[in-house]
């Protein structure tokens, strides 16, 4: 089947496309959704440049598509953005949720109001077992924003292993991340033709909606792998 990968430049986007694609689908593209204010994606505040180096370094194509501040337009707005892909053949479009029912009802309804098959290779799966699993995949990831009610600054910036799994467990804190505790960005991994090699960075403290600590790939070059 010929489909879409709904893409955050995180982990769990990333598995559920590697995943999508071992079920023998065609992933024609990433669909990345971004402020029209910030050009950072919507929910994980990644710069849109980073996703392009994703996209070029997996050797996918990315469509992004801006979207306004306003959230009461971004069914509206996805809506436009999956229908203009559609045209091109696709079939369905994959996503990567684990448990949040919420958002996995709202993906069934928008998907079959607009007749595109929803894909969920990660749904109802352990988190524990889907964490331990992407490591184990040899998916490299960096831990970019974590809620400071939960994390001290210590903790963006940490490479997204095992290790990390256990600190997360052992404290109840979901290792997915599922809730928004925390986000990644992925820079290598067994769909990756090059690595992304980041050479700098730098820990933010925001506030706002939630609190929270971010790290900001500021440079970074893609780097061909042995």
């Amino acid at each position: 089947m010929k489909i879409i990968s709904s893409w955050s430049g995180g982990k769990d986007s990333c598995l559920a496309c590697y995943k999508a694609m071992q079920q023998n689908n065609e992933v024609s593209c990433l669909l990345n959704f971004i402020s029209r204010e910030t050009k950072r994606g919507c929910f994980h505040g990644i710069d849109s440049k980073l996703m392009m180096a994703q996209s070029n370094a997996i050797g996918i194509p990315i469509f992004q598509n801006e979207v306004s501040a306003d959230m009461s337009e971004y069914e509206k707005e996805f809506k436009s953005a999956v229908l203009s892909l559609k045209k091109e053949d696709i079939e369905g479009m994959v996503f990567g949720d684990i448990y949040l029912l919420d958002h996995a009802n709202w993906v069934d309804r928008v998907c079959n109001e607009i007749g595109i098959k929803p894909i969920e290779p990660l749904w109802n799966n352990n988190p524990e077992d889907i964490a331990n699993g992407f490591v184990d995949l040899g998916f490299k990831a960096i831990i970019v924003s974590a809620k400071a009610d939960l994390f001290d600054e210590g903790f963006v910036g940490r490479e997204f292993d095992k290790d990390v799994v256990k600190f997360l467990i052992d404290r109840k804190i979901c290792p997915c991340g599922e809730n928004g505790e925390f986000h990644t960005f992925v820079y290598d991994g067994p769909i990756f033709k090059k690595r992304i090699k980041i050479t700098k960075t730098e820990k933010i403290y925001k506030s706002g909606f939630w609190t929270h600590w971010f790290l900001d790939l500021k440079e970074y070059y893609l780097e061909d792998k042995c």
